[in-house]
């Protein structure tokens, strides 16, 4: 898809407007309330359903050098974290745009550089006191409750900003698709719709209200009327306290004087349920299935330990999908083992083989003739001249699979598992002679059959002994499918298990099939959300939290800039000219309240995002009345923290419950939303600084700094 048409202004920087317009196509993504887009190819006029920045980008022309910069940083992000995603394509516009103005303020680059990057570590130090620690949360699980979607839990509370994450509305699990999750309506605790949503929000994880009969009027004339709409708590702090001083500006007194006199209180998580209600981010769905392959994950290694007392780990690496689209949602399940599609030819054979230990044989490589191991591949540009006749290639491949066969025969093995391409004539006599052949195994499913049956990996099948041949796998038939669908898809699932495997698929399905890719992804996100909360043993605040305090914290270090004449500058310019030191002072304010800038569109669109606010203007006069708050409140983070705890405060409704212990949170995780941050502002500078390298040429740079004191080369 070509990128929609934005006008460039050639007299401005057009690296950064080009990655403006490339962010704006991806401002619907940000926060849990997204809409879907339709990617019409202009060629061949085809549609493709999508909702997440990854897909958007394999959408679009990103042939340009800023494309590609672009797109390299999407896939790291995702290839490493699979979330944030969102957050660093927008913050990547955002901050382009804020660039782009302090050039045409003329800001000289180098400050732009420095200053940005200064600010944005500043901001990553400041919302360390946002991180809640997690604790043993697999503790006595199975004495706990499980993950039982969007019924169980109410709406979630925010103090500032109440932003819907799929736990705004209650509805019957059956409903609640991952796309209808994308419009959810918003209503305040007491069933009235919320006019001036909170900044910060706290998913809830509250119980069903069963004694509840009766919904709220604004409910039933909703077009989801079949909700409900239940009461929350809010205390929500935790200790402020920072280590270490910051060397780059230093707090007024005042700051310290009052952080010693407020002491929030000390907040942390132990619960699994919480946690993964605080990352579902509205995948409530996607979410029930992660839970269910944790806690399958963690039977498993409990009945592998026995007695013994190590502490469980979420392996996400023994975690698979499968996905079967054209099937209702309520085949959608978590099943023990390796879930795999094969050929509706074979079900006669699965049939023979189901309800008896099989022999298995893993192949690491390719299963074809002409596969040769790495290392072991001779050169293409070098050919015999028997090698180049047809027949006796047709007539070596034949020879070939007429010896596997009588190795498997040897062996008594009915089941190969190749992690490479299978060659289609081998599978064809193999499925004659009752012996099934996967191939494209993934090598985690390989290691695990590995592990639990006793079979050695090879790379050749001529390299197959006793010693190799695994034992006790079975083949079994998943469910029986509608006629309709199997006919859709010509393919049939099966699983195949051993006792002990450490394995878990879960199986997706859709009845619309453009969603299927969209299904999968969220539960990915879902997984990965997790599994990077579980591994650092800490998460964020969520709901605007750390961006609102690095929004606020940008203002303060800006107006400390004007009011002491940037007394924190010299601990990072000592070595810079007069020049470069007197421009600070002049552009420091300037280039910090740009970066700021950022944040607010950023929350900003997140408010306009889940349609509480007729535009970005009012939902942004809406953030700087709590950004007043905070100012004059002596410490934005305590500020932030002491709102979570507040039971009765002035923003909050009135109207809801006074249980401490049914407080609702929501939460980020930590290190993929710094990592995006950084990725977002390092790729803003990095075409900054290229396409004035490229104007100017390197050699302006490296001017002796007597010489060039008082010259400023653009």
């Amino acid at each position: 898809m070509v990128m929609a048409c934005r006008v460039i202004n050639k007299r401005r920087h057009m690296g950064l407007q080009q990655l403006s317009s490339f962010a704006e196509t991806g401002r619907t993504f940000l926060g849990p309330v997204k809409s879907s887009k339709f990617i019409i190819d202009e060629e061949c006029h085809e549609t493709v359903l999508i909702s997440s920045t990854v897909r958007l980008l394999e959408s679009l022309d990103l042939t340009s050098a800023v494309g590609q910069l672009l797109n390299e940083a999407v896939q790291a992000q995702n290839n490493t974290y699979r979330t944030g995603t969102s957050t660093l394509l927008f913050l990547v516009g955002a901050w382009s745009s804020a660039a782009e103005e302090c050039l045409h303020l003329g800001v000289p680059i180098s400050l732009i550089v420095s200053v940005m990057s200064e600010g944005l570590n500043s901001c990553i130090e400041e919302v360390v006191s946002l991180q809640v620690p997690i604790h043993n949360v697999f503790d006595h699980m199975v004495n706990t409750k499980t993950f039982s979607g969007p019924e169980t839990f109410s709406v979630s509370v925010y103090p500032f900003l109440q932003m819907p994450s799929g736990t705004g509305l209650i509805q019957k699990e059956r409903d609640l698709k991952d796309v209808a999750s994308q419009s959810l309506a918003i209503y305040s605790l007491s069933g009235r719709p919320v006019k001036s949503p909170q900044l910060f929000r706290s998913q809830a994880k509250v119980e069903a209200d069963e004694n509840t009969s009766q919904t709220p009027q604004t409910l039933k004339n909703s077009p989801l009327a079949d909700t409900r709409c239940r009461k929350s708590v809010l205390t929500h702090s935790r200790h402020f306290s920072r280590t270490g001083n910051n060397q780059w500006i230093s707090k007024p007194d005042v700051f310290l004087e009052q952080l010693s006199a407020a002491t929030p209180k000390t907040y942390r998580c132990d619960d699994l349920v919480e946690l993964e209600v605080g990352l579902s981010h509205g995948g409530h769905s996607s979410m029930k299935l992660v839970d269910e392959a944790v806690r399958l994950q963690y039977q498993n290694a409990g009945m592998q330990q026995g007695s013994c007392t190590m502490p469980f780990l979420f392996d996400i690496s023994r975690i698979f999908t499968c996905c079967l689209p054209g099937l209702p949602e309520t085949f959608s399940c978590v099943c023990p083992g390796y879930i795999t599609l094969v050929s509706i030819s074979s079900t006669t054979l699965i049939k023979e083989l189901q309800n008896q230990p099989i022999r298995v044989v893993l192949v690491e490589g390719d299963l074809t003739e002409n596969y040769r191991h790495l290392g072991f591949n001779k050169s293409a540009s070098i050919k015999t001249v028997s090698e180049s006749l047809k027949l006796q290639q047709d007539g070596s491949e034949e020879l070939w699979t007429d010896h596997v066969l009588q190795v498997l025969i040897k062996f008594n093995v009915n089941l190969v598992l190749a992690q490479g391409n299978v060659s289609e004539r081998l599978i064809e006599k193999c499925t004659d002679n009752k012996r099934l052949v996967i191939g494209s195994v993934n090598g985690n499913v390989m290691q695990a059959f590995a592990e639990a049956s006793g079979a050695v990996q090879v790379a050749y099948i001529t390299q197959v002994n006793e010693n190799c041949v695994g034992n006790g796998v079975c083949v079994t038939i998943w469910r029986s499918i509608p006629f309709d669908a199997v006919d859709r898809i010509n393919r049939m699932a099966i699983v195949l298990k051993t006792e002990g495997i450490n394995l878990v698929t879960v199986v997706l399905t859709s009845p619309v099939t453009a969603q299927m890719q969209t299904k999968e992804d969220t539960f990915w996100t879902c997984a990965y959300r997790l599994y990077h909360a579980l591994k650092e043993q800490k998460v964020f605040l969520g709901g605007g939290a750390v961006e609102f305090l690095c929004l606020s914290h940008l203002q303060i270090l800006a107006e400390q800039s004007v009011n002491k004449g940037n007394q924190g500058c010299s601990g990072w310019l000592h070595n810079t000219s007069s020049w470069l030191a007197s421009s600070v002072t002049q552009y420091r304010p300037t280039v910090l309240k740009c970066l700021a800038n950022g944040w607010r569109r950023y929350l900003s669109t997140l408010l306009y995002n889940t349609a509480s606010y007729s535009s970005e203007f009012e939902a942004g006069t809406f953030i700087q009345h709590h950004l007043q708050n905070a100012a004059d409140s002596g410490s934005p983070s305590s500020y932030v923290l002491n709102e979570y705890s507040k039971l009765n405060s002035g923003i909050l409704n009135s109207d809801i419950s006074d249980k401490p212990e049914q407080i609702p949170r929501v939460y980020d995780v930590v290190t993929p939303k710094i990592e995006a941050w950084r990725r977002a502002l390092d790729l803003v500078l990095l075409v900054l600084q290229t396409d004035s390298e490229i104007i100017t040429g390197l050699g302006h740079t490296q001017i002796n700094s007597q010489e060039s004191e008082g010259i400023l080369f653009l």
